[in-house]
């Protein structure tokens, strides 16, 4: 089965990429660092011909509505449109869990997700999307889009993240199987404050910031309700919990 990763070199891909090579499939890593560019199509037809799947994994570098909306929109666009002419028959897309809830009630980055959902709902491509939960190797971003001189403030809001190796085994297991025409949830096995686990993480680097939950505090922009992070019931866990993952060395 032939493969062809979009962002294969970012963190997900990199591992993704690694991971369905052990499997023994063609894989192929397209970025802008190998040629391919998702927005502009650059390479796209060339890297697609002879695909059976291809997975996005790529991410705009804009957090507002605006840039985050026109990268995901053309992108995704370019994508199903490049990937029927070459006959590919999956199309897997990895986003975020709360991404509807977070597009109804706050726009910005996540009403740009949404829309990329959306596109890939509305086309003919079989199609598996895969929600996960935050990353622990993201905790240091939290912290710092949050930091206010030497305080960091957080949303009062309850998160249950996953290690960045999981992440990529949830869009592995997308990637090889049937397309299952539906969002899939992955979250971590535990639950923490989201204060909480960035002050335990800033321990383990030795930082010395201060972290406060802060009813009025945004998530890279975004107000949140307490539980607006959370996976439903019927999300799949993962297995790494962050003790674990901290054992691995991952942080």
């Amino acid at each position: 089965m032939k493969i062809v990763v979009i962002g294969g070199t970012g963190l997900i891909g990199t591992r993704l990429v690694a991971l369905l090579a052990e499997q023994g499939h063609e894989v192929v890593a397209a970025s802008r660092a190998t040629g391919v560019n998702s927005f502009t199509g650059d390479g796209l037809a060339e890297v697609l011909t002879g695909a059976d799947v291809v997975v996005d994994t790529s991410n705009s570098s804009y957090e507002d509505e605006a840039g985050a909306l026109e990268f995901f929109e053309t992108s995704t666009l370019n994508l199903l449109t490049y990937g029927a002419a070459a006959g590919v028959k999956h199309h897997v897309a990895l986003s975020v869990v709360g991404t509807d809830r977070l597009a109804a009630s706050e726009q910005g980055y996540f009403r740009a997700k949404f829309v990329q959902e959306g596109l890939i709902q509305a086309s003919t491509m079989p199609y598996s999307i895969v929600h996960a939960t935050q990353f622990f190797e993201f905790l240091h971003s939290i912290a710092d889009s949050a930091t206010h001189g030497k305080l960091i403030r957080v949303a009062q809001a309850l998160i249950q993240p996953m290690a960045a190796d999981d992440v990529a085994a949830a869009v592995a297991r997308a990637a090889v199987g049937a397309p299952t025409m539906s969002i899939v949830e992955n979250g971590g096995p535990d639950r923490f404050r989201l204060d909480d686990l960035v002050r335990r993480d800033l321990a383990l680097r030795y930082d010395p910031r201060d972290v406060v939950a802060d009813p009025l505090a945004r998530y890279f922009g975004n107000a949140l309700t307490e539980r607006e992070l959370l996976p439903g019931v019927d999300a799949v866990i993962a297995p790494t919990s962050y003790g674990a993952w901290i054992e691995q060395g991952a942080a």
